[in-house]
């Protein structure tokens, strides 16, 4: 049976030494084998170089190294230390001597690089066929599109050949070949991961992303390569995220109205996102509907704006000396961006500026959107038929995502009838990535799917991974009146605060109607307690001061354990504050006895 690449899989197997690195790498370098005409790799995986990798990595052990074993690939456009980056551009070819600070955080936590992946040449694309070394073929029919710029990363991780890849995302290169071959792709907060060592497009707006095969794999990684880096002008430390949407039991979510959605003559694709929709419904969500024509309006700016000056501004001394060396398409788009005047990029920040202002309302109705990540898929032929008629249908619903400074998740979101994925995106302000991954996360859950094209298992849930992504949020338990629709719930709702979860106490707590019968009172016993209906609230760090000093004695804050032996802030009372009171501990809660006193 071949062995599963999930993250989790991979570190129990090593742990449990039924498998090590070098009968991986051997296992993994078969598989290549089996793909020679699916245009993933420009440089493809070395037996002696990865041979050398594993055992190194046996003879270091797994002490300290959270990805130990754990293959990868890399975006030719990202370095690499002693391998050639090409940006699928053989003239423009160069060896570092330094891999990007992204790959050297992955290969210091025990990763496995296990070569260069093809790509749309400068990562000018969304559709993986601008590349000389051939147009790269979707994982599930050869005669469709992989989805670009970052092609081959996608393609190699749904065929088995790496547990995740790294890409890069300007318009949407590491969401669109997620959607077409059914993987999670991760589009961080612009500046969270470093793009030193990397190739720019748009220097402004290009972010390394991440192919999994599921949310917590995805998680797991961004954890490791997560962090600000001064040899990058464009690097920036993560900020609290807040309310975190994706572990709340109830959240808001946004949908184009239906007149905005375009899907470009493709039934099945509408009806796999109305379904989207319904999922996220079933989790908890809300919808409000939005109106979309603002992120349209920002999408054109992209490529119909001054931002193509960038791509040119980025490969302008070899593109000026070698324009011939480019390919068709990607020479001119590039060149195209030699014409813009300075004043154009200036009309077109302040555009830019304005609509922002418009698509930023949507947050104080929204915790996060969901979309299409593409309206359909084109096959190779249709493709180059019409290259940038249809790479521009393709980025509807991805390129206004860095122009606007958010955070993405593309999800599989089920298949069409030609056995073709189909994807969602969730999206959301800046630095809300660990909420976005915790609901795709919970997304994945709801659903049996495989993973890429050939792990016919469900994703794994990876361990639970610390992050340098402080929430900005404190947690609190409440018994009482602070519950949700009772008279001292305001005093939380106005805070900002957001209920988290709905559950119970350890079994170690009697619940009191003290005497003023307007509050209950939970005390923390020896022997003899139960377990009390509580809810556990988030609030921001700067408004929980207030709150905690609004709460009258005998009541306070302390250390509460709920149910499963986590502990949370929580209303406790002091002992002296149960003297006249009941003892209502077997109600189970303070609504129950509410009902049963005919006072709820």
């Amino acid at each position: 049976m071949p062995t599963s690449l999930t993250i989790p899989a991979l570190l129990d197997a090593y742990r449990a030494g039924t498998l090590t690195p070098t009968a991986l790498v051997e296992e993994l370098l078969a598989r290549h084998a089996r793909y020679p005409d699916h245009a993933i790799w420009i440089t493809p995986p070395e037996r002696e170089r990865l041979l050398a990798r594993a055992r190194e990595l046996e003879a270091r052990g797994m002490e300290g190294l959270p990805l130990f074993g754990v293959p990868f690939a890399i975006k030719d456009n990202i370095d690499l230390a002693g391998v050639p980056t090409t940006c699928a551009c053989p003239a423009y070819a160069y060896t570092p001597a330094q891999s990007a600070t992204v790959v050297q955080k992955l290969l210091d936590a025990g990763a496995i690089a296990m070569g260069k992946t093809n790509l749309d040449q400068f990562a000018t694309g969304l559709n993986g066929t601008r590349s000389p070394f051939g147009a790269c073929r979707n994982a599930f029919d050869p005669d469709y599109i992989s989805g670009g710029s970052s092609a081959g990363s996608a393609v190699s991780v749904a065929l088995g050949l790496a547990s995740f890849s790294l890409g890069t995302d300007t318009a949407g290169s590491g969401r669109v070949p997620a959607a077409f071959n059914n993987l999670i792709g991760l589009k961080p907060t612009c500046g969270l991961l470093s793009t030193h060592g990397v190739v720019p497009a748009c220097r402004s707006l290009d972010v390394v992303s991440i192919f999994a095969l599921s949310a917590s794999d995805a998680q797991q990684v961004f954890g490791v390569a997560l962090g600000e880096d001064a040899a990058d002008p464009y690097s920036r430390p993560a900020q609290p995220h807040g309310f975190d949407f994706g572990a709340a039991p109830r959240f808001r979510f946004g949908v184009p109205a239906r007149k905005d959605l375009q899907f470009f003559g493709d039934a099945e694709s509408a009806h796999l996102f109305d379904a989207a929709v319904a999922r996220l419904q079933s989790l908890g969500g809300e919808v409000v509907e939005l109106d979309f024509a603002p992120f349209v309006d920002t999408a054109r700016l992209l490529y119909g704006g001054p931002w193509v000056a960038e791509r040119y501004q980025a490969i302008r001394a070899f593109v000026d000396a070698q324009p011939e060396a480019l390919f068709p398409v990607t020479r001119e788009i590039t060149l195209g961006g030699a014409k813009p005047l300075a004043a154009d990029a200036f009309a077109a920040q302040y555009r830019l500026r304005e609509l922002k202002r418009i698509c930023d309302r949507i947050w104080k109705d929204v915790d996060c959107v969901i979309t299409p990540t593409a309206g359909t898929i084109y096959t190779r032929a249709q493709m180059l038929a019409e290259p940038i008629a249809r790479n521009t249908d393709i980025g509807l619903y991805t390129n206004f995502m860095n122009l606007l400074d958010y955070a993405a998740i593309a999800v599989p979101a089920g298949f069409r009838g030609d056995g073709l994925p189909f994807g969602a995106t969730l999206f959301a302000p800046a630095h809300q990535d660990v909420p976005l991954l915790h609901l795709a996360a919970r997304w994945e859950r709801s659903i049996d799917r495989p993973c890429g094209a050939v792990e016919t298992s469900p994703a794994a849930e990876s361990p639970t991974v610390a992050y340098a992504v402080p929430s900005g949020q404190v947690r609190v338990a409440v018994v009482g009146a602070h519950l949700s629709g009772l008279p001292l719930n305001g005093q939380l709702t106005s805070r900002g605060g957001r209920l988290v979860a709905e559950t119970r106490t350890a079994p170690i707590y009697k619940l009191y109607a003290l005497p003023d019968g307007k509050r209950p009172g939970l005390v923390r016993v020896p022997s003899g307690g139960a377990s009390i209906a509580c809810e556990v609230w988030e609030l921001p760090v700067s408004t929980f001061g207030s709150f905690v000093a609004g709460i009258p004695a005998p009541l306070g804050i302390g250390s509460l354990q709920l149910e499963g032996g986590s502990t949370v802030n929580g209303f406790i009372c002091e002992g002296i504050g149960i003297d006249g009171a009941r003892d209502i501990t077997a109600f189970g809660g303070w609504r129950a006895y509410l009902a049963a006193a005919g006072t709820d």
